[in-house]
């Protein structure tokens, strides 16, 4: 029986064979994913060479993917890419400077 270490230290983020944080998530999802696409169509009645090359191809081009992503981005990297795809390129302000200014006279407080 192997055994895998899975997490390195407390508070540190879980690694495993040098996937971090949510590349394992990603990993996983999708070498499920392809096993649950393989298992539908196996049952549906696709040839048994086909769903072996199609589960085959899957699993290899999400375990490629998944190390690229890790190798590129890193363990917060990913989410950076995504914060900053969500954030606009440049603020359009077409009003006056005036008109975002309230001034409001001491007489009217109370």
């Amino acid at each position: 029986m192997s055994n895998y270490n899975i997490n390195k230290g407390i508070g540190r983020t879980v690694e495993f064979k040098g996937l971090k944080a949510q590349y394992l998530f990603i990993f996983a999802g999708g070498l499920l994913g392809v096993l649950v696409l393989v298992m539908v169509m196996y049952m549906a009645g696709v040839n048994s060479y086909v769903c072996l090359f199609i589960g085959a191809g899957g699993a290899s081009l999400i375990v490629w993917q998944t190390f690229a992503l890790n190798g590129k981005y890193g363990e917060h990297g990913l989410m950076k890419v995504g914060a900053k795809k969500r954030h606009p390129k440049y603020i359009i302000c077409r009003r006056a400077v005036h008109r975002y200014l309230k001034f409001t006279s001491k007489s009217n407080r109370l």
